[in-house]
């Protein structure tokens, strides 16, 4: 299957004529600074930089996501941060696997256990599920990643955040535009407009971009086509208070290849599983949503901000469930249709006060989210089942509404007890509720309406010393907060019908010691911690697609990280990371899962290391490795993917001619050629855990900036 040719509205595509046009692709568009400046991040909701927060945070600058690569997802750019395991899975119908430190390690599609938030907005939903197809890497300002105790502050399902900030428009204006290529018939065309008017108040900054992408896929039956939009509008509204206005829209189509058995992987990891050509496996996802974040100075001490944001997402996914499966009563069919809307509000107020002297900064806040969703299943077939035509809408076999809210106060302080010491702390009190009205009830299939609530208190505290001007040495402690997401409960594991609502949230308490200190020109970040889990949720089986969960006791993650970057030589950037994590079961509660066996989906090793030089103008170019340990497949540690080790070349340039920029790369990855498991799918029924990464490949691309 191939899809149909870019649209011309919302697409980065334009035209040939345009071409001259084109900014330098996403990757190579705009070149870093060569001066180390502090780096003010909001993961705390502080406004501290990175060396005086005391929480395991690293930043990755916009430019550097997009330096000499084609910008497609955030695990092209985000493999540097320690801690942080991100999987290409080369099946755009599934998501990113994310996990950090080993949260968020079970999911099966999109991402659960770690929040995601755009420009303030959550992109998990209340319930903990969470996607990345809406990020827009090429507008991208920063992306800041918390690890460890601090990430309860954001409530459920924060065993790690992610958070993306787009670019505030800035003076003088710039049309950019790029266009990429690369292996197995990958093409990417963008168009990004941004500026800043003179006016002092009104509209005073502006970032518009959009973006369409196709690929053939690495993979039999795994093409896939996306066009994304994304707005940024900044107002004044007067001299102390400002507005700002975004807007996001996706529009995805992708098949699903499905994983693959170990013999499929090692003879044919380029093939698809034989069940998705039978049923035609594939998503179709379509996403708007909108938000606005006011913030007001009330005067020199004091300040509020509230979000505003509401969205629709509507899902169809055609699953390869077995038309013998499907005839039961209770059977969902193998079709789901969603259809999704969402909204909350967060309103907060800062408060920087003194204490006999010493500053002290009061935050209070209440977040409230809710969605709500109409979940339907069909089967995936039309006629007979005994002469059935596959992968079509047949017949209704599942419809009910569910509805899901969270609503959190929340207080912080931070204390500056003297020049050498700091004392932060928080609490939040997060309640989730989760109600569901069965509407298709027939013979063999009864009511299966019901509800549930949790309700937690997670308090958070870090104590921070510097004995010196560069260097910082804290500790902190967390208590972490998962609930089971709709589509956890929305199956159950003795394959009856209804909600699985015997599923009970996560409880982790988390510590970390951490140190930070300015080495070589650079910041050195050292962190050791653990991770106490009770009532971990997992996987319990996966079958053609549709997953069921369980409770598996008590779990344990220690674990050490390094970070380092560093600029030298004015242009030359260099960059080392490391992490070992040891994620397992602390008690037996079944067969498969015994004391003492791994967490499955994580890796006990990762490294990564890059060397670059990245001039304003001229030519650069860039050498970087990775490695990944081994990871298992299942509770039962009966097999695992493959540790292994890539590496990449990529190289441009840059040149200047009056209001033009121009740029060119060229990138290589996978460069030995080495055959592993981008992911693998944790519990997989069918013996399908393995899901292939690309042999070596290519990527190429050209743009131009026009500046006025």
């Amino acid at each position: 299957m191939r899809f149909a040719k870019p649209f011309c509205v919302t697409s980065r595509m334009g035209v040939l004529a345009l071409l001259p046009l084109f900014p330098s692709i996403a990757a190579a568009q705009e070149m870093p600074t060569t001066t180390l400046a502090p780096v003010v991040v909001q993961a705390t909701r502080l406004g501290a930089s990175i060396a005086d927060t005391p929480a395991s945070v690293d930043v990755i600058d916009g430019r550097q996501l997009r330096a000499r690569q084609p910008g497609i997802n955030l695990s092209e750019g985000l493999v540097s941060v320690p801690g942080l395991q991100l999987q290409n899975r080369q099946n755009y119908a599934q998501d990113l696997q994310l996990s950090i430190r080993g949260f968020g390690a079970r999911s099966s599609f999109g991402v659960r256990g770690v929040r995601l938030y755009v420009d303030g907005i959550p992109g998990t939903m209340p319930d903990g599920q969470g996607q990345t197809s809406n990020i827009d890497i090429a507008s991208a300002d920063r992306v800041e990643v918390l690890r460890g105790p601090f990430s309860a502050l954001y409530g459920n399902s924060s065993g790690g955040v992610v958070q993306v900030f787009t670019e505030e428009g800035s003076r003088p204006p710039q049309w950019i535009a790029d266009i990429s290529a690369g292996s197995y018939e990958t093409r990417r065309y963008g168009l990004r407009a941004s500026g800043a008017t003179e006016s002092a108040l009104g509209l005073i900054d502006y970032n518009v971009s959009a973006s369409h992408f196709t690929t053939g896929g690495y993979r039999d039956h795994s093409a896939a086509r996306k066009n994304l939009g994304n707005v940024k509008l900044g107002v004044q509204l007067d001299d102390a208070s400002r507005l700002t206005i975004i807007a996001n829209g996706v529009d995805l189509i992708a098949q699903d290849p499905l994983g693959l058995t170990r013999s499929q992987f090692e003879s044919n990891p380029r093939t698809a599983a034989i069940q998705a050509k039978t049923f035609n496996t594939r998503k179709t996802v379509q996403q708007t949503q909108g938000g606005l974040v006011y913030e007001r100075d009330i005067n020199a001490n004091h300040s509020l901000r509230a979000m505003l944001y509401y969205g629709q997402r509507s899902t169809v996914q055609y699953q390869a469930i077995p038309v013998a499966a499907q005839q039961p009563p209770g059977s969902a069919g193998g079709m789901i249709d969603l259809a999704r809307s969402y909204g909350g509000v967060d309103l907060r107020w800062t408060s920087r006060l003194s204490v006999a002297g010493r500053p002290l900064t009061l935050i209070a806040g209440l977040s409230y989210d809710s969605m709500v969703e109409q979940r339907k299943g069909y089967e995936n077939y039309t006629g007979s089942p005994d002469a059935p035509t596959l992968g079509e809408r047949g017949n209704l076999r599942r419809n009910e509404t569910n509805r899901v809210y969270n609503l959190d106060p929340y207080l912080q302080l931070s204390l500056q007890a003297s020049p050498q010491w700091a004392v932060d702390a928080g609490l939040r009190y997060s309640t989730v509720s989760f109600d569901s009205s069965d509407h298709y009830i027939v013979p063999g299939n009864p009511d299966d309406s019901g509800g549930l609530r949790y309700r937690k208190a997670l308090p958070v505290a870090a104590m921070r010393y510097t004995p010196a001007r560069s260097t910082m040495l804290y500790a902190s402690y967390g208590r972490g907060f998962e609930t089971p997401t709709l589509n956890e409960l929305s199956y159950r594991p003795d394959a009856q019908p209804g909600m699985n609502f015997g599923l009970n949230p996560a409880l982790s308490d988390n510590f970390e010691l951490g140190a930070k200190k300015e080495v070589a020109g650079g910041l050195l970040t050292v962190a050791i911690f653990r991770s106490d889990t009770q009532d971990e949720i997992v996987p319990a089986t996966s079958l053609g697609g549709r997953t069921s969960y369980r409770n598996a006791g008590r779990t344990r993650r220690d674990g050490v990280e390094l970070g380092w970057s560093a600029r030298f030589a004015g242009d030359a950037r260099v960059q080392f990371s490391y992490s070992w994590l040891d994620a397992r079961y602390r008690e037996s509660v079944s067969d498969a899962i015994r004391a003492g066996h791994r967490i499955p989906g994580t890796a006990r090793q990762a490294a990564y290391a890059t060397m670059a030089w990245e001039p304003r103008e001229g030519w650069q170019a860039g050498i970087e490795g990775r490695y990944l340990g081994s990871v298992a497949i299942n509770d039962a540690n009966s097999d695992a993917a493959p540790a292994y080790f890539i590496a990449a070349l990529s190289t441009g340039y840059v040149w200047r001619a009056g209001s033009w920029q121009g740029r060119v790369y060229a990138r290589a990855d996978n460069l030995f050629d080495r055959r592993y498991a981008g992911s693998v799918i944790v519990n997989e029924g069918n013996g399908r855990y393995f899901e292939p990464a690309p042999g070596r490949n290519w990527s190429a691309g050209i743009g131009a900036t026009y500046t006025f």
